[in-house]
Order: C-alpha cells, then structure tokens, then sequence
C-alpha cells in the first residue's frame, strides 16, 4: 500500500523571503517552513518587487542572492496569471503596495495561506494569514 502524503501549501509574502536570506527569520516560522511536507510557494510578483526595489536602492538583494534564496528555502515559484490579476477588482483596498496587493490576489486564487508579519494582510477577509 502506498504511502500518501499531503503537502501543506502556502504563500510566502517577499519579506519573508528577504528575513530568511538575512538570516533574520523568527525561529518558530524557520522551523514551520522547513519540513518537507511543506509546499512553499512565491509569487512572481515577490521576485519584481526585489527586482524593482534593488534597482531603486532600498533593497541590497542581489538576482543570484534572491536565486539561492529561493533554492535554500525550496521555493515553488507561482507566475502571475490572469485570474490573479482579476482577483484583484474585488479585494478591499486595505493596502495600497501594488505588489502586495498582487501577493495578496494571488493567495485568493490560489486559496494559499500568506505567511507574513505584515499586519495589514490580516485585514482581508479572504486570507488566511500565518504568523
């Protein structure tokens, strides 16, 4: 008889991703992150904010840094489609970052809880929020 495991999928919001490159993660969310039983998915709208705030000065994350980060944390990346971006006519505009916001559509579709520390994604109803 096979052995069936269900993997536990969630959305990482990008400064989750920064934290864990920095070494900075909260202990109890490193440890959450780490089973193998754990899908952790990044949406391609995380990697253009590391993109465009890099370019912009206010972030020092490197293309290969964010690369092995992604590796590091076997990250499944998760390409915008067009049902995300049509999730985004019904969120309340509780936040106005247009890149949260995408992150934010993204779980809806995809019905991922987001693991993040930023409270303002408690604020939708629509998501389950981790941490």
């Amino acid at each position: 008889m096979p052995s069936w495991r269900v993997a536990i999928r969630v959305l990482l919001d990008t400064q989750v991703l920064i934290l864990a490159h920095l070494g900075s993660l909260p202990p109890g969310v490193q440890e959450m992150l780490a089973p193998v039983e754990i899908e952790v998915n990044l949406s391609t709208a995380s990697l253009m904010e590391i993109a465009f705030k890099n370019s912009i000065g206010k972030l020092g994350m490197s293309e290969e840094e964010t690369r092995r980060a992604i590796r590091d944390l076997r990250i499944t990346l998760l390409p915008l489609e067009a049902r995300h971006a049509f999730e985004l006519f019904s969120l309340p505009l509780h936040h106005r970052d247009p890149f949260d916001r995408m992150i934010l559509a993204t779980a809806v579709a995809e019905k991922l809880p987001v693991v993040t520390a930023d409270r303002i994604f408690r604020r939708y109803s629509q998501v389950k929020v981790i941490w």
